[in-house]
């Protein structure tokens, strides 16, 4: 993975799981100028509300490899421009999930709480949008790729422009 940029080194991307409370300790861990930690996990959940749960139901995530590393990590970048934060970390799992497990984490770390929601809610915004990911809803046997949501479009446009 090319490192022309700061920021990879706060990007995962895999399908390992993650703990919260440990990557919140590593993007605060030594600096004393930390005054507030936003977070945010992300879980698949079940997306047919007129269907009865389904175990056998997956959300599998695919993107490229590298690609898609980059791209949060300068979406970092941009964020670090617009907002007084400190850290910020992100962690995107793929391949196939099911109810109930996580699928992302967005940290973000400033001496200001404001700043710190604010840069969150942007990356997750971002995230839900423009990152490239693919989604596919496999359950009972059919599967269909997932577009985003006309009520995230509208959320992302309101840091226009990036």
């Amino acid at each position: 993975m090319p490192a022309t940029s700061p920021s990879l080194s706060c990007v995962t991307v895999g399908p390992a799981d993650f703990d919260q409370s440990t990557e919140v300790a590593r993007l605060r861990a030594g600096n004393h100028q930390v005054g507030a930690v936003v977070s945010f996990v992300g879980t698949v959940r079940e997306w047919r509300a007129d269907a009865p749960p389904n175990a056998d139901a997956i959300l599998e995530l695919e993107h490229y490899p590298g690609m898609t590393e980059l791209s949060i990590a300068r979406m970092i970048d941009v964020a670090k421009t617009r907002f007084d934060i400190l850290g910020a970390r992100v962690i995107h799992r793929v391949g196939p999930l099911h109810i109930g497990d996580q699928i992302v984490l967005v940290a973000v770390t400033s001496a200001h709480r404001g700043q710190a929601f604010q840069c969150c809610e942007f990356l997750m915004d971002w995230l839900k949008t423009d990152a490239p990911f693919w989604k596919k809803e496999l359950a009972a046997g059919q599967g269909q790729w997932v577009d985003a949501r006309e009520s995230d479009s509208q959320a992302m446009a309101r840091w226009q422009p990036i």
